[in-house]
């Protein structure tokens, strides 16, 4: 039997993004990289996935691109790298770079590794809720319901100005 890890996605452009995705573990990144943009509905794109520690701290790359590193630490070919040679563990990480210019990306936690349903068909997203940020411009906010950071960011906005507010 196949296993299939199950991964987790969330935006800090729009904190009620959150998609789940089921992919088996032999798919490539350059794969799972066009899967992502179909899930998203985005326009192909260069990308680049990092492996991240626990603070999400980018560790190993993996571009879209073909690149000429001498060095033996430099950036692979997503082309190149499965899933499960770079996951391990779980709890383990993934930075998904799908702005290079902007530095903008989303964040993978894969949440559990599972024998692969043979009626199914993957990759897979099994849940989704919110819209993508857009592709290109950030400014461009999906529809939501607001988040935590809004509301605290408008109550500190209502004394930003006010002069009888003595804040010591």
């Amino acid at each position: 039997m196949s296993m299939v890890f199950r991964f987790r996605m969330l935006s800090d452009e729009n904190d009620n993004f959150v998609r789940d995705y089921e992919v088996m573990y032999d798919t490539t990144l350059l794969d799972f990289h066009n899967f992502l943009l179909e899930s998203l509905e985005y326009e192909p794109c260069m990308a680049s996935f990092f492996t991240a520690d626990d603070r999400w701290e980018r560790q190993r790359e993996f571009t879209s691109m073909e690149m000429d590193s001498d060095e033996a630490e430099g950036p692979q070919a997503m082309e190149r790298v499965t899933l499960g040679q770079i996951i391990h563990n779980n709890r383990d990480r993934l930075i998904y770079l799908f702005d290079l210019f902007g530095d903008r990306a989303y964040y993978l936690e894969l949440t559990g590794a599972y024998e692969a349903d043979p009626k199914a068909d993957y990759p897979r997203e099994i849940f989704a809720r919110a819209d993508a940020p857009d592709q290109y411009d950030p400014s461009k906010r999906a529809d939501d319901d607001g988040s935590i950071f809004d509301e605290v960011m408008g109550e500190f906005n209502d004394f930003e100005g006010d002069e009888s507010y003595d804040d010591e």
